[in-house]
């Protein structure tokens, strides 16, 4: 922990600062981000993020293209389909602390903070039709 401190401490190359902001660009598209969220802790085919986002086919292949230069996603090849995962841990940590900090914007306790008791009673409370259910994988 302490050797996290002494790195922050020191000025980052502009090198890395410019890769640290393509990053954050990239994660500045409310499609990508639910692309990154949706591929946390596992691998989809395009068609299945296609249908578990709500968007087509080819505009989620476009948005992985990005991702996939920009090296927060991969990819692996059965026969003829793709699936994509993220490139590694750091990825899905980042996603996740990012969302995480957004639930703090909103009222009441968020979500990653609930017992698992509390979400119980709250999904069995808002389980309305008007839920999408497009915001967590």
């Amino acid at each position: 922990m302490n050797a996290d401190k002494e790195l922050c401490r020191r000025r980052l190359p502009d090198d890395r600062v410019n890769l640290v902001a393509e990053v954050f660009r990239m994660l500045a598209d409310a499609t990508r981000v639910q692309l990154l969220w949706a591929l946390v802790g596992r691998e989809m085919s395009v068609n299945d993020l296609a249908e578990h986002i709500g968007k087509p086919a080819p505009s989620v292949s476009q948005h992985l293209a990005k991702l996939r230069m920009a090296r927060l996603v991969g990819t692996r090849r059965e026969a003829t389909t793709i699936f994509y995962s993220l490139e590694n841990d750091h990825v899905g940590q980042l996603v996740t602390d990012a969302v995480h900090n957004a639930e703090h914007a909103g009222p009441g306790t968020p979500g990653h903070h609930r017992s698992a008791d509390q979400l119980r009673e709250l999904h069995s409370v808002d389980a309305s039709p008007k839920r999408t259910g497009g915001a967590g994988a």
